[in-house]
């Protein structure tokens, strides 16, 4: 009998973590990738994992899907060895390349899948429906855009109903409604219970639609926590104002500014003290349509990430 999320609720139901990792390390020969992660995951959880490229992030995804083991440390998924989670279908994923075959149809695609997952015919038609290419299954996979192929690695994904699923840039080559699409399917499905743990390299996919966001730095996390407070991990705010004809050089010797940026008659000035700055712009020069903003998760981004090094 071939087991899937759907007939193993048991593991998602014990109130253990669904993601637990317990001082994980990874090495490859003098290279360390993952230097002591511990992370709990609760089921149910849209965790962002974020990270420059080379801080651990996909060393990290192939340890959750037993594709690599750590040197150091355990990992486990809802309780479980990862390769015995992904044999049972509790743990699907989304990679960004790879795994499909280009003369085959979408239809013939999935269905091929949902066989080796001893899924009903009538469920190929529902994971076509939910990753939004239900139009598309007459035609061949290596006839689809690098979007539509993204959506098919989604609907063969769903095809074990697994309570975990990864997704590594998922929405790479997909247009913005196709990435809103997309993500509101996600969306659904996490209310549904389901985990997901996505990396991306659009932030303000993050910010939108994670619960939490993990910051990754040199393989370990720097940051976790909503993006909200992870945004005010980054200090200081933001005055934007309308002054034609600023130059960067008079503007970073204002007090209080810490950085400046010119975009065509409007100026982005950063600082600890904006009030300061707001009261100058206002009293001593001719800026209209002054406002304050907070940093954004892009500012706390790189600047928790602002000594990173390609390691990895």
């Amino acid at each position: 009998m071939t087991l899937t999320a759907s007939t193993d609720l048991a593991a998602a139901a014990t109130g253990q973590p669904a993601v637990n990792l317990d001082g994980v390390v990874k090495r490859f020969g003098t290279v360390t990738a993952v230097d002591g992660i511990d992370l709990r995951i609760r089921p149910g959880e849209v965790v962002a994992l974020l990270g420059p490229n080379g801080a651990g992030k996909t060393t990290t995804v192939d340890m959750l899907l037993g594709l690599s083991q750590p040197t150091e440390g355990t990992v486990r998924v809802y309780g479980r060895a990862p390769q015995e989670a992904v044999a049972l279908g509790l743990v699907s994923a989304v990679m960004q390349s790879g795994g499909l075959l280009k003369d085959y149809t979408v239809e013939e695609t999935v269905r091929l899948t949902a066989v080796l997952f001893g899924r009903p015919r009538s469920a190929v038609a529902v994971a076509l429906k939910r990753a939004g290419i239900a139009d598309l299954g007459d035609r061949l996979v290596g006839k689809c855009s690098g979007g539509q192929q993204q959506r098919l690695r989604f609907a063969m994904a769903l095809l074990p109903d697994p309570e975990l699923l990864i997704l590594d840039e998922p929405t790479t080559g997909m247009d913005v409604g196709g990435r809103r699409e997309f993500w509101d399917a996600i969306r659904e499905d996490a209310q549904g219970g389901r985990t997901v743990i996505f990396a991306t390299h659009y932030l303000e996919e993050a910010d939108a639609y994670a619960d939490r966001v993990v910051l990754v730095r040199r393989g370990r996390i720097v940051a976790d926590g909503t993006a909200s407070e992870i945004k005010a991990l980054a200090a200081g705010r933001t005055v934007r104002a309308t002054l034609p004809g600023a130059q960067p050089a008079d503007l970073s010797r204002l007090p209080g500014v810490e950085s400046c940026e010119v975009r065509g008659d409007s100026v982005y000035l950063h600082g600890r003290d904006t009030d300061a700055i707001a009261r100058h712009l206002l009293t001593q020069t001719d800026a209209r349509d002054l406002e304050i903003t907070s940093r954004n998760l892009e500012d706390a981004f790189l600047t928790l990430t602002a000594d990173e090094e390609t390691a990895a």
